[in-house]
């Protein structure tokens, strides 16, 4: 293949692992599995990385990454946080239309590396990287907006992150676009009930009465 940067040979490794893995699984994604399918010598894999280990933390740095930028871009002040966090979670799943094959290696990498010794780390490293992007997501919002949050922002970053991975695989599971729509509606009504206006924003709104009359958690 014509020679490639650095920075183009490791984005084209990570791509071809992610590749592997949703097709054939973790076990199969082998250093040779993956230059072959990037048309690359093993020596190029050696070159751009230490470790097949290494590569698969680039993998899960990558996917998560995406997803980061995605809902970010969606993070924008449409009113009140019921809309913003519906259009954010919007972003998401339309990556996730897009790339099913990154989610689906996602999990694999999740089973495996638990049922794997020398990946045991990785479990605590995906979670990890899921909730310091909904972190993100949440602190981003509370300038924009003009809010607060009524609990500890990690603590509801770690239920956007269960939500989110439950409307991941009910869709991975059924492709039902319009469930997965519904299921929206319920995490934006669920994540915009912990909001309330910030001190100096005065009477800004914040939820829309359709969540405070749906009762999302407290």
């Amino acid at each position: 293949m014509a020679r490639l940067s650095a920075n183009d040979r490791r984005s084209a490794l990570v791509r071809a692992a992610l590749a592997v893995i949703a097709r054939d699984g973790v076990h199969a994604a082998t250093t040779r599995a993956i230059v072959a399918e990037a048309d690359m010598s093993l020596a190029s894999f050696h070159y751009a990385y230490r470790s097949r280990d290494e590569l698969i933390r680039e993998v899960i740095t990558f996917v998560v990454d995406q997803q980061e930028d995605a809902s970010l871009a969606a993070i924008v002040p449409l009113g009140d946080v019921r809309g913003t966090v519906r259009s954010a979670l919007q972003a998401y799943f339309d990556l996730l239309k897009e790339h099913p094959e990154r989610e689906q290696a996602m999990f694999e990498l999740m089973h495996y590396s638990m049922r794997t010794a020398e990946l045991e780390a990785l479990p605590a490293m995906q979670h990890g990287s899921y909730r310091t992007a909904a972190i993100a997501l949440l602190e981003a919002a509370r300038p924009l907006l003009g809010i607060t949050w009524r609990r500890p922002v990690d603590e509801l970053a770690r239920i956007l992150v269960a939500l989110t991975d439950g409307l991941t695989y009910a869709w991975l599971a059924d492709r039902d676009d319009a469930a997965a729509g519904r299921l929206m509606e319920y995490i934006a009504d669920t994540i915009a009930a912990f909001a309330e206006p910030a001190a100096e924003s005065g009477a800004a709104p914040v939820a829309s009465d359709r969540t405070l009359s749906q009762g999302g958690a407290q």
